[in-house]
């Protein structure tokens, strides 16, 4: 069956102009959605935070139904890139038909914004009449003949000779950056998926001549500017090669992101002197950061941070104790959140310190005076390792100050957020294109009741959703780090992408060592390494919770 003979007969450009037909609908009803949530919660043209918090399964509800509307534009517009360029085939137009089958299925009937937790119209405040409306021609098309079993078998049969190892369908990448991919593909191939499971399993580090490989490679410079050393290819660059890396170990494609964040804060609040320093020598890898923002009983709550850090004289002294600190052993450069301002509450009081430190063993973590630490010991995401740190009038230099002023600190890591989100949502996509993987290599070659497992629907349609879903979650991601590299403010676009993303991996995941049924839950199939990888993603970075109220609460803002 070919994507042309799905459904009634319908052209590729016909099939495309539906799709945004389908978007303009459900857009008119996410609006209906926000007037009527405002209407519950502003008062007196405020937003009224106890309404909010109260309303909160209504509120983050509206931000996976803003997620969705906006997944759907953006697999919409890629489809039509495609078609102009003469490169939309069978697979991406059954992809685009699934696709906007199943998520259209689920605004109307009911979304998952987690497993047992399921948002629908009626919760938004939204009855029968004020819904009909967005129940278009074009959008009782896909719902009748977007996802179903025909669509599903025709997808599933060009999954049966798929490449495993390449992705599905195009991905609309300019030539420079599919470059890049093709690249840093190869050389997870050879260097890193290899050897992840053993790492994992044995909860080593990511071994040094492979970080060094990564630095040869440009990854950690990718988005610096030239003028700094790094190759300034831009986030939708550091999207692609985060994903390829993570596909073959999260790990791996996460030791960028410590490069990513402090890179940002300096780039966007450092000196000029500070970037000079420190900007080189983070491209090139000779030093490796780490983030050391999260204090115990925090959490998301940044406002209520106590680490101090004291001026005396030319140094300030740090005091206070930080958690879930990532790969913090063997990196030379902190960027460290303190409260250099006590007199000042909440946020205004925080500055953030590039403190420099010693690179340490696990046989000695951390070599430097007022400074220990112990490891917290996780399911998954190794190869950095975890761990908790005490400061003890730990000295940082008083230049260290990032930007020379106090209480930008929270201000700075604001301005990071944005690129953190985006990079955090490829390495999702990353995640879960490698549970699809090694699902798929599993289904083809199990064998039961006389042929492989693929042939059951039950275990290929799975797969052609983790296809579909990746391919909607990574259309989302690409968007929004393209409106970072053109300037535009893109927050509520990385915190989509980064909520969808999660979500999928770990759906990913968990179908993955279902198909593969009870060697999914040994040790020794990687995709158990995958399932707990994937688990993380919706925690750091902003836990889901957190992502919805945000997204939520800029769109539900008046100025909106």
């Amino acid at each position: 069956m070919r994507a042309d003979e799905v459904g009634p007969t319908i052209a590729p450009d016909q099939l495309v102009e539906r799709a945004r037909e389908a978007v303009s609908a459900v857009e008119a009803l996410a609006e209906r959605a926000r007037a009527s949530l405002r209407a519950e919660l502003v008062v007196d043209g405020r937003i009224d935070a106890a309404r909010l918090e109260a309303d909160q399964h209504a509120v983050h509800g509206y931000a996976w139904l803003a997620t969705y509307v906006e997944a759907l534009r953006e697999m919409a517009d890629y489809a039509a890139r495609l078609s102009g360029e003469g490169a939309l085939g069978d697979t991406e137009l059954l992809i685009l038909s699934i696709g906007f089958g199943e998520y259209l299925s689920q605004v109307f009937g009911g979304i998952p914004m987690n497993q047992g937790e399921i948002v629908r119209l009626a919760d938004l405040g939204l009855d029968d009449d004020t819904v009909a409306p967005a129940r278009t021609d074009a959008v009782r098309w896909f719902l009748a003949e977007g996802n179903t079993r025909a669509t599903r078998a025709a997808l599933a049969e060009i999954l049966a000779v798929h490449d495993i190892g390449s992705p599905v369908g195009a991905l609309g990448l300019d030539e420079t950056i599919e470059a890049m991919r093709v690249e840093i593909h190869r050389f997870a191939e050879a260097e890193v998926a290899p050897y992840a499971h053993e790492w994992h399993l044995k909860n080593d580090y990511i071994p040094m001549d492979v970080v060094e490989k990564m630095s040869e490679l440009g990854v950690f410079g990718l988005t610096i500017p030239e003028a700094y050393g790094g190759l300034e290819l831009g986030k939708e660059a550091m999207c692609v090669v985060s994903e390829e890396l993570s596909r073959a170990y999260i790990g791996v494609g996460s030791l960028g992101t410590r490069s990513e964040i402090a890179a940002e804060l300096i780039l966007g609040g450092g000196t000029e002197t500070q970037k000079e320093d420190w900007l080189p020598k983070i491209a090139s890898g000779e030093v490796l950061p780490t983030a050391v923002f999260t204090e115990p009983n925090t959490g998301s709550d940044l406002a209520s941070l106590k680490t101090r850090a004291v001026k005396d004289g030319d140094v300030y002294r740090v005091s206070g104790n930080k958690t879930w600190i990532t790969h913090p052993v063997r990196a030379d450069l902190m960027t460290l959140l303190v409260r250099t301002d006590p007199s000042e509450s909440g946020y205004r009081g925080l500055s953030m310190l590039l403190a420099e430190k010693p690179r340490g063993t696990d046989a000695d973590p951390f070599p430097a005076d007022g400074m220990s630490g112990g490891e917290i010991e996780v399911l998954g995401y190794r190869g950095m390792k975890e761990y908790e740190i005490a400061f003890d009038g730990f000295e940082v230099a008083a230049d260290a100050l990032l930007g020379g002023v106090e209480g930008q600190g929270f201000k700075q890591l604001m301005q990071t957020f944005e690129a953190a989100r985006i990079q955090t949502a490829a390495r999702a996509i990353g995640t879960a294109q490698a549970a699809f993987e090694f699902g798929l290599r599993y289904a083809r070659e199990r064998v039961q009741f006389g042929k492989p497992i693929f042939g059951f629907p039950r275990v290929s349609d799975k797969l052609v959703m983790m296809a579909v879903e990746i391919a909607l979650a990574r259309q989302l991601t690409y968007f929004s780090a393209r409106e970072k590299d053109s300037g535009r403010r893109c927050d509520l676009e990385a915190g989509m992408a980064k909520l969808l993303a999660a979500r999928v991996a770990w759906a990913a995941a968990d179908n993955a060592v279902q198909i593969h049924g009870g060697n999914g839950f040994a040790l020794e199939y990687p995709i158990s390494r995958v399932l707990c990888d994937a688990r993380i993603l919706n925690i750091f970075e902003g836990a889901g919770e957190i992502q919805a109220q945000v997204i939520a609460r800029r769109l539900l803002d008046g100025s909106n």
